[in-house]
């Protein structure tokens, strides 16, 4: 029994230092302006990221209606071209 303990607590002790020796991901938000949010993903070996981008959507409900979040994602980096404004802008990773 106090071998298993003692082998968990060492196992546990292994993995909080391979956590915490982890390089961050270097990955960023920005607020407001035209949509609620923009966030980028950790940049991958190619230079590429990926990115979401959070907009309002109008939903009827009868004699009412209401607003809701509407997440878009896409990839950016070099070789990439987005069309849509929300997307391009600003071209660079947003690092947080």
């Amino acid at each position: 029994m106090k071998r298993c303990i003692v082998g968990g607590f060492a196992a546990l002790l292994f993995a909080a230092q391979l956590i915490a020796a982890a390089p961050p991901a270097r990955a960023g938000c920005v607020y407001g302006g035209p949509v609620l949010s923009k966030c980028d993903g950790p940049v991958q070996p190619d230079g590429t990221w990926q990115r979401c981008v959070a907009v309002t959507r109008l939903v009827p409900n009868g004699m009412s209606s209401y607003l809701v979040p509407d997440n878009h994602c896409n990839v950016m980096g070099p070789g990439q071209n987005p069309t849509d404004f929300a997307f391009a802008d600003p071209p660079t990773h947003i690092d947080g």
